[in-house]
């Protein structure tokens, strides 16, 4: 019996011992925890510098998803969003009979809907559906008018020898509006179609009659941009620019013969001939509209036609169909107006030495904000005597003392108050972005804990969670109230790693955290070759840091924006909410 217990206790020693010296991390981290004797557990909080810095023009082609409409935000401005797309044949060169006869023309393009308030109705057949990503009162209207583009999206660009990407920009809305082709697609009599256009909620219920059994076929279809364009234009543009087929009979013998088409025989050359679709949005009446987030990837022209099928027995006409896709070079074209004052004063007068007291981000064409963790370089590498030697002072003492770091955080707090504005017109409270998202502004790219973080979310937004970043609420207000990073990897290494950089750190918000890459900004430092038909690249901009900056394709996506308490909060009761630096750490006695 004794025996049997002494053998348990030594197994349950062994047992321990083994854990401890196979996981290495713990063992690092978590030293604290095992000994009282030698450690203890500590926390502290460290300023941050952090400043505003105002996007301009910034690469805005080719991206997931794209905001059309017009949003109305009181903490920032107005945002009038319009769209450009390549187009391409679902099949190339479709053959058509000379006497073709187009029925109609539609363009569809998918809403978001969320699936958790979507539901089937008591009918059994019809469902309501909830828009999601619409920002605005419901049903607002804004002009929306459909053009055919004369402005050729290239794929590589000629400044740099073919051999890059070609890039298109937020501000090049004029480049598009001056090469508009004829009158407006969207012409039907129906304003909701165009002049008064809105994101309607309702499914698409579509009847078709067999011309033969007279039998209707009754196809539902969920809630999209679905608008009705000029058949003339698309049967001049489309149908007569097709492959020809001719079909004649002769003493019973039926022979046909097809003429090949030029401009759409492949779709390389029909990109040329039609070069895309340009969604130009302007204000309808004094509504103050509204702006959706759209997958125009999923979005296509339906030409509905007949044309005759000639045979010995007789002829009759057949129903078919010419698909355009998009596919192809896309671009996001932001007009900003109407800045709020606070807002506008704010990206003038930042400053990069001591920091702002309000952090303003916007996505699309706004602002984003700039981090300096631990202060200035004073002093040498015991952070309290001797010359600067290149690293923040608060850093060189955390290193000295060689805390072991177990958790780090950035908490920003929301400027509830200025959040809970209103726009005057619709009295709707300012949206809040759902997510901010950090990264190494240096060397464009995530920090360390974005990628050891592999957990992931129901949607594009709420993934990587420990990474964090997500929005919390208030339980009163049901508004905003804090965002917390963690950083606790990139702490680490800059305490452990002598040679780790303290690079500086970008914050902005994001519509998708699956998304890392970073989209240029106009660079105004060199002037370009102007080469007709290229964009001239030497842009005036207001201010330029001393490092080049990129903007996180997913802020690019996202039109929303928040308002966050900086490091230069006056002694008061508004000092609790400072930006601050939390680390937890183990200190050895």
């Amino acid at each position: 019996m004794h025996n049997n217990s002494f053998f348990k206790q030594i197994l349950l020693l062994v047992s321990i011992l083994l854990f401890i010296s196979c996981d290495k991390e713990y063992n690092v981290i978590g030293d604290g925890l095992i000994s009282q004797n030698h450690f203890m557990l500590k926390d502290s909080t460290f300023s941050v510098v952090a400043y505003n810095q105002k996007i301009t023009s910034v690469e805005s082609e080719n991206l997931p998803v794209n905001a059309l409409g017009i949003y109305n935000n009181p903490a920032f401005g107005k945002t009038v969003a319009s769209f450009a797309t390549q187009v391409i044949l679902s099949a190339a060169n479709p053959i058509v009979s000379t006497n073709a006869v187009i029925d109609s023309v539609y363009l569809n393009v998918p809403y978001f809907t969320d699936p958790l308030k979507n539901k089937l109705n008591s009918d059994g057949v019809s469902t309501t559906y909830v828009l999601d990503s619409i920002y605005g009162a419901s049903k607002a209207k804004i002009k929306l008018s459909v053009y055919e583009s004369g402005y050729y999206m290239r794929d590589s660009d000629p400044i740099g020898g073919f051999q890059t990407a070609q890039k298109y920009f937020t501000d090049q809305n004029t480049d598009f509006n001056n090469l508009k082709i004829g009158n407006r697609l969207n012409d039907d009599s129906d304003a909701s179609q165009n002049d008064g256009f809105f994101f309607n909620p309702a499914e698409h219920v579509l009847k078709a009659t067999d011309a033969t059994t007279k039998v209707v076929t009754t196809t539902r279809m969920a809630p999209s941009m679905r608008l009705k364009l000029n058949s003339n234009y698309f049967m001049n543009k489309i149908i007569n620019a097709a492959s020809k087929a001719t079909t004649t009979i002769v003493n019973g013998v039926v022979t046909s013969n097809t003429t090949n088409s030029i401009n759409l025989i492949t779709n390389d050359v029909f990109k040329n001939y039609f070069r895309g679709l340009y969604f130009k949005v302007e204000q309808s009446g004094s509504d103050a509209g509204a702006m959706a987030i759209m997958d125009f990837s999923k979005g296509s022209i339906t030409i509905s036609y007949t044309e005759e099928l000639v045979a010995t027995t007789g002829t009759t006409r057949v129903p078919k169909t010419i698909v355009l896709n998009f596919t192809g070079n896309t671009v996001s074209l932001q007009d900003q107006s109407n800045t709020n004052s606070s807002y506008s004063t704010a990206m003038s007068s930042a400053n990069a030495n001591v920091g702002d007291e309000r952090l303003y981000l916007k996505g699309g064409e706004g602002s984003m904000a700039i981090l300096d963790l631990f202060g200035p370089d004073h002093f040498g590498s015991n952070g309290v005597t001797g010359n600067p030697n290149g690293v923040a002072d608060q850093l060189d003492i955390i290193r000295t003392k060689k805390w072991l770091i177990n958790e780090a955080n950035l908490v920003f707090n929301i400027d509830s108050e200025a959040m809970s504005k209103t726009d005057p017109i619709t009295n709707l409270p300012v949206y809040e972005p759902k997510r901010i998202y950090l990264w190494d502004l240096n060397n464009r790219r995530p920090i360390t804990d974005y990628y050891m973080d592999g957990t992931s979310g129901t949607n594009a937004k709420n993934g990587k969670t420990v990474f964090d970043g997500n929005i919390n609420f208030d339980a009163t207000s049901k508004r905003g109230s804090t965002y917390k990073i963690r950083i606790t990897n990139h702490i680490r290494n800059l305490v452990k790693y002598a040679d780790s950089t303290n690079v500086k750190l970008g914050i902005a918000v994001t519509e998708s955290v699956n998304i890392a890459s970073t989209n240029k900004w106009r660079n105004p430092k060199t002037a370009t070759t102007i080469i007709p038909g290229i964009p001239n690249y030497n842009v005036v901009m207001p201010k330029w840091p001393d490092f080049s900056i990129e903007t996180p394709k997913s802020s690019v996506m996202n039109p929303l924006g928040t308002i966050l308490y900086g490091n230069r909060l006056k002694v008061g009761d508004l000092e609790a909410k400072r930006l601050k630096l939390q680390i937890f750490y183990t200190k050895p006695n």
